[in-house]
């Protein structure tokens, strides 16, 4: 529900249309001004939190480049509005349920004069549930002909800006405009939102940053994008300059829409390829782990609205329309095409298919004729105009060539029709065809389908027998979203005349009983998965992706467009130093394990010996007999004996806790046994044998362990052999003592038993033995192998002190089992210092005593 001071508003009736007058008095709706301007970057400063919602019905803003709204000027000027009923989001309100109220938010097909502007939204808002975003000329003439339709349409549909003349240089004045567009949509979806209750469904690729923009002043926001043209593969996507920023602010979202599983999978490997993001999939959810917060991936076509066609059907002018064309076509076998007036339908492929069909076969001369009914293009430029010669050249040749008295075998319809004229189209055609070279779904097979199935009045006006099944055929372009749902169509490379022209000719002499058993399908596939299906679903699983939103503590950080929410559990929170070293010096009997790479210093950093700042540090920290310190680490023995050989009373823990010494006197001992490694000799070749396959992998040999890096191979390839690693190096060591796991570009083969959590628990059970029950605990590390220690820690129980204090520490926000969590290495290192300081304060008070000191790494 709208916010307090809207919610009268709304409580008006809805009509089909409105007439407009104005002059007379009216309550003002609120407008953000829309003035023409640039945003050069994000610059809303205001990143607070959530406003209390004032009440609670479930509501839907529905937010798209156009409204689903018609509008025109009467004979006396006033403005006449009613639904647009071929508008996608009109038709998906059929999905939402009558207790979903549903709120529009868009722009209108036509210009309002600034001084209309106000009483137009006001009038909207009331009659219709419209929010109008009201965009300067100039500015819109940039962002939708400039940025949204030169840049990201071509490049989302695999075009190149290889030349002037191919889309353009990336150009930086149309980005700020696609900026500021955005900017105002998020405006008018602030003016009405009350982001406690409200859904928000943002649509295609016009605002693809508004994500960002309402993320960043409602951090909760319940937020749905579906992006209905196709994501291209990474190679293509990377070429755009603005490709991170893009990326981060859909992944503001809570749930993201592709119409096909290829478009989800380029999005994803773009994520992962660009932005070091990893997908995991989960009971048949794709989900992706951003600064905390799970992103949804949704892969859903969409459909079509049944009923709006079925009305269509049954109108008296489309009965009398299919009369005419039956007479028309009388004894010859239509094949139809619908396309717009684009470079990327293909048109001009279908017409070569078709000329080639002619050419092998003969005997469909005077038999065939293709209809292709060509849509004005929605974009305009020289590319539009090329199409449009390129198509009338073609079609005269053909006919020119193949016509004769009575018999044109290309009928090409550029001029608009209306609706039922297209409608008969469908209904009398044999076979449609498809050849978009590109597309995000094209709805055209759909609707030829139900068209096919008629109605008793349409099988009377074709002399059908109505007991008789349907028959429909479908060529389809390969390459167009609907495609993999069509499991009866005959696909087809439309790049390849030749194998086009044969699946036409397919199409045509296949069996009757083949069409219908194929229409069949097609109608049990559309009938069901239609444009209700589509939002029922969307919203089901937005509901589901935003379920934890109120349990989890939210706040944003970064500037700009790299502005993104941090979401963590209630319990997990900053570790203030304050507090840790006033606990520190008041208990009595200390233990602290620490990770060295990673929490302590830079992971992936170069240095080959220990910090100095560090190791002065810990020997400060061990000077005083009430800790007990260890640094459990993934690095062999060696290297830690040498970096920490001025550590004489740290413990160490080396290869994960394999290798364990108490202090610098000690003698190396292992914590688990293991009575040989020839399991070695079984892995080692195997993983050689991914490794020469595999470009920028390595092995490295522990003395406990195998370790298959692919850290700088290619991530995609580097995933895809990591698994297949993981199952070869499964299969031929299921017999023997060991464990194979995957990490962080790694595949890791160890003994059983193995890991930091051993070392946790040896160092409590032996401060225990020696009836030390420590009464502080401090744990600090930063990747998922010191998660185990965590676990071992909180839930340590009898090994503690009933009063214990436990300091479950990670680097980073992000999902841990810690209960605290520092920024980086930087703040890591001056809370050791408090704690140093703390101890070399009640040195100058107390003897000094014998004491030990463990700390963890996960390198």
């Amino acid at each position: 529900m709208v916010s307090r001071s809207y919610s009268n508003l709304l409580d008006l009736a809805s009509g089909d249309s409105l007439s407009l007058t104005f002059g007379r008095e009216r309550r003002r709706l609120p407008r953000v001004a829309t003035v023409a301007g640039v945003l050069s970057e994000l610059d809303d400063d205001s990143t607070g939190s959530d406003a209390p919602s004032s009440v609670s019905q479930e509501r839907m803003i529905i937010v798209g480049n156009q409204l689903p709204l018609r509008a025109h000027r009467n004979d006396s000027g006033e403005w006449i509005f009613s639904w647009d009923e071929d508008s996608l989001l009109l038709q998906l309100k059929d999905g939402l349920g009558e207790d979903v109220e549903v709120t529009y938010i868009g722009c209108l097909k036509e210009q309002i004069d600034p001084r209309e502007q106000d009483d137009v939204a006001q009038t909207l808002l009331e009659t219709f549930k419209c929010v109008p975003a009201f965009i300067p000329t100039e500015l819109f003439s940039k962002f939708y002909h400039g940025f949204c339709k030169q840049h990201l349409w071509p490049l989302f549909h695999y075009m190149l800006p290889l030349s002037p003349d191919l889309g353009g240089r990336f150009d930086r004045s149309l980005w700020q405009a696609y900026l500021s567009v955005n900017k105002i949509f998020a405006d008018k979806v602030m003016e009405v939102i009350s982001p406690d209750d409200d859904f928000v469904w943002v649509h295609d690729y016009h605002l693809m940053v508004l994500p960002t923009f309402l993320r960043k002043r409602f951090n909760r926001v319940k937020l749905g994008f579906f992006l209905h043209s196709p994501f291209p593969s990474s190679e293509i996507y990377r070429t755009l300059p603005v490709r991170d920023e893009l990326l981060r602010a859909l992944l503001n979202s809570d749930l993201i829409g592709f119409h096909t599983f290829d478009y989800a999978r380029h999005f994803l490997s773009c994520c992962s390829r660009m932005l070091g993001l990893s997908y995991q999939s989960k009971r048949g959810y794709i989900g992706l782990e951003y600064y905390g917060r799970t992103v949804s991936i949704k892969i859903l076509p969409v459909g079509i609205h049944i009923g709006q066609l079925q009305s269509v059907l049954n109108l008296p002018a489309t009965e009398a329309k299919v009369a005419e064309l039956r007479d028309q076509f009388r004894g010859q076998t239509v094949v139809l095409g619908v396309d717009d007036m684009d470079i990327f339908k293909g048109i001009s492929l279908k017409l070569l298919a078709m000329e080639q069909l002619l050419i092998q076969h003969p005997d469909k001369r005077g038999k065939v004729v293709l209809v292709q009914i060509a849509n004005p293009a929605r974009g305009r430029g020289k590319d539009v105009q090329e199409v449009q010669s390129e198509t009338t050249a073609t079609v005269s040749r053909i006919n020119g060539t193949f016509g004769r008295q009575g018999y044109k075998p290309v009928v090409l319809i550029d001029t608009p029709l209306q609706f039922f004229e297209r409608i008969a189209y469908y209904v009398i055609a044999e076979c449609c065809l498809v050849t978009a070279v590109r597309d995000g779904m094209n709805l055209i097979p759909y609707e030829y389908i139900i068209c096919r199935q008629g109605n008793e009045k349409l099988d009377e006006t074709l002399r059908l027998n109505p007991s008789t099944p349907k028959k429909s055929m479908l060529v389809v372009s390969e390459f167009i979203g609907c495609s993999p749902s069509l499991s009866g169509a005959i696909r087809v490379n439309p790049w390849n005349i030749d194998a086009v022209a044969e699946a036409m000719d397919t199409a045509l002499i296949v069996s009757e009983a083949e069409k219908q058993m194929r229409h069949e399908k097609h109608y049990r596939y559309v009938s069901t998965h239609d444009v209700a299906y589509w939002a029922r679903s969307f919203l089901q699983d937005l509901e589901r992706a935003c379920r934890d939103h109120v349990r989890r503590r939210c706040w944003g950080i970064g500037f700009g467009l790299g502005f993104r929410v941090i979401a963590l559990d209630p319990n997990f929170r900053k570790l203030s130093v304050e507090h840790i070293v006033s606990s520190y010096k008041r208990t009595k009997s200390r233990a602290i394990l620490l990770d060295y790479d990673g929490a302590m210093m830079l992971p992936g950093s170069i240095r080959t010996t220990a910090n100095t700042e560090v190791v002065g540090i810990l020997n400060s920290l061990c000077r005083d007999p009430k800790n007990v310190v260890f640094l459990v680490s993934g690095k062999g023995r060696n290297t830690l004996t040498e970096w920490f050989s001025d550590c004489e009373n740290l413990g160490l823990a080396a290869e994960h806790g394999y290798f364990v010494r108490t202090n610098h006197e000690a003698d190396w001992e292992t914590c688990v046994s293991v009575p040989d490694f020839d399991w070695k000799q079984i892995a080692e070749p195997v993983m050689q044998l991914y490794t020469e396959t595999t470009d920028g992998s390595t092995i490295e040999t522990k003395e406990s362990a195998l370790v298959w890096s692919y850290q700088y191979a290619d991530p995609d390839f580097g995933s895809c052999q990591a698994k297949e690693l993981l199952d070869h190096l499964e299969s031929v060591l299921a017999n023997e003592p060991v464990s194979v796991k995957s990490g962080q570009h790694i595949v890791e083969v160890k003994p059983q038993g193995v890991n930091k959590g051993i070392v946790a628990e040896h160092l409590l059970s032996t401060m225990r033995q020696k009836g030390m029950l420590p009464d502080f605990v401090l744990c600090i590390g930063d990747d998922r192998s010191d998660e185990d220690m965590f676990e071992v820690i909180l839930s340590a129980g009898d090994s503690l002190s009933p009063v214990a204090e436990v300091f479950a520490c990670t680097v980073g926000q992000k999902p841990s089992k810690a209960k605290y969590y520092l920024e980086d290495t930087t703040e890591i290192v001056r809370m050791l210092q408090g704690l140093a300081n703390a101890s070399e304060q009640a040195a100058r008070n107390v003897p000094q005593a014998s004491h030990r000191v463990v700390i963890a790494d996960s390198k």
